[in-house]
């Protein structure tokens, strides 16, 4: 009788997760598609918090519709959006501020050969003109501005010379 005793099946006391893996762990598992922030791990596509103890979990998201999805946005605007260095970025001017100030000095001009006071340019009329008809046209200064800046004893000289001839 000894040879038709059953046996129950050995429990499953253990769990299948990992218990002593890291959001870190998986970070350097999975590569650049997760990052780990404040002892969670994130998609770094999705912006998703993911369950970091069970690596299925983590299979299924990258595999998911959405994961795959959200990779080829990112990888289109990454094409079309090439990071610039620090440096590159403080050595390019825009055309807008190269043109400023001489648009600047021939608004000023303008008024001054058109007699008109430098105080009209703080004018809320003015104002809404330059911001809707010219292109930047709230980086004009206002008038005192205009005054200590760009109405110099120089530019006011060379304009008297040129009304001269």
């Amino acid at each position: 009788m000894e040879r038709f005793d059953v046996k129950p099946p050995p429990s499953r006391s253990r769990s299948k997760t990992a218990l002593y893996v890291t959001p870190q762990d998986r970070v350097t598992e999975f590569g650049s598609e997760l990052y780990e922030d404040g002892g969670k791990l994130y998609c770094s596509f999705c912006n998703v918090v993911l369950n970091h103890v069970r690596k299925s979990a983590i299979n299924d998201h990258l595999k998911s519709k959405t994961h795959t999805k959200r990779k080829g946005e990112f990888q289109e605007q990454s094409v079309r959006k090439k990071p610039r260095t620090l440096t590159a970025s403080l050595q390019c001017n825009s055309a807008t501020q190269t043109e400023k100030p001489s648009v600047v000095q021939d608004f000023v001009k303008m008024f001054l050969e058109a007699s008109i006071p430098l105080e009209k340019a703080d004018h809320p009329a003015v104002r809404a003109f330059l911001s809707r008809h010219v292109k930047n046209g709230n980086s004009i200064p206002k008038a005192d501005q205009l005054r200590k800046i760009y109405l110099s004893d120089g530019f006011t000289n060379q304009l008297i010379k040129s009304e001269e001839h």
